[in-house]
């Protein structure tokens, strides 16, 4: 799993050090993601494949819907990450000592995407996890660049 840890803490860096109000911005027009938003939707991201689809455990939505990307603003950007850290945290353990050949299930439209295969691996969720971090990651530091000039992980 050390590819999935590093995107993991490529995205704590490029979130570290930001107050609310900088989280919130969306400053790559016309796009309407912040790092508040990537937080949010990758903690989501994190409860639906390892939780729901790997341990098939039925774990209701961290903020509404399962995207993430609807702004919880009763929240601060800390709760929200420290919600993101407990779901690596969760996974972390579900994950410990398991093969990459033991399977997942996805719920059906999930499957229909799939092209009706509803059966995967640990490794293919893992490959998936870290493919969707390398892709926000490159989104979070546009993201935090525009906010306040850091760029580099």
């Amino acid at each position: 799993m050390s590819w999935l840890d590093l995107h993991r803490a490529t995205l704590a860096v490029k979130c570290a050090g930001l107050v609310d109000e900088q989280t919130l911005r969306t400053p790559v027009e016309p796009s309407p993601l912040s790092l508040f938003g990537l937080v949010q939707h990758l903690a989501e991201v994190e409860r639906n494949w390892i939780q729901r689809v790997f341990a098939r455990r039925d774990v209701p939505p961290l903020y509404g819907d399962r995207s993430g990307f609807a702004l919880d603003r009763s929240r601060t950007f800390a709760e929200v990450f420290a919600v993101w850290e407990r779901e690596v945290a969760v996974n972390r353990r579900i994950c410990a000592g398991r093969s990459p050949d033991d399977t997942g299930r996805l719920g059906a439209e999930e499957a229909a995407v799939m092209g009706g295969e509803d059966v995967v691996s640990l490794r293919w969720i893992l490959v998936h996890l870290i493919e969707e971090y390398a892709r926000h990651n490159g989104h979070a530091d546009l993201l935090r660049e525009r906010i306040d000039g850091v760029t580099g992980s």
